[in-house]
């Protein structure tokens, strides 16, 4: 759950209250790109706010930058640096990715792999 608190008394709307809250969190890295965040409805009953108030946060958070939604596999916050990664890192991971396939890894297993390297 998010450590965001939402002020039933204040004049902020709170989409709003819910909205700086996150991008808050996020400019002061207590929440790390690639952290995935709760779903719409899950935040919604942790905070006790209508999923369409929690929908409307996450909206003006993706259009501000700061979060990006991929569908089923959930939201998260968004990498400035793995956006603005081109060359050299993207076509070594894209042969990693190429590599791990051939040898019949499943994406688990690679990311895996990955992660062992990465803590080596």
């Amino acid at each position: 759950m998010l450590d965001v608190e939402i002020d039933s008394t204040s004049a902020v709307p709170p989409f709003e209250q819910l909205r700086s809250g996150i991008a808050g969190l996020v400019a002061r890295g207590e929440l790390p790109a690639g952290a995935r965040l709760d779903t719409v409805r899950q935040l919604a009953t942790d905070l006790g706010l209508a999923a369409n108030t929690v929908a409307k946060a996450y909206r003006a958070l993706e259009a501000d930058g700061v979060i990006t939604t991929e569908g089923r596999r959930g939201t998260f916050v968004r990498s400035r640096h793995l956006e603005k990664s081109s060359g050299t890192l993207d076509q070594d991971a894209a042969a990693f990715a190429r590599s791990a396939r051939r040898a019949g890894l499943s994406r688990e297993e690679a990311t895996r792999l990955l992660e062992r390297a990465w803590e080596s």
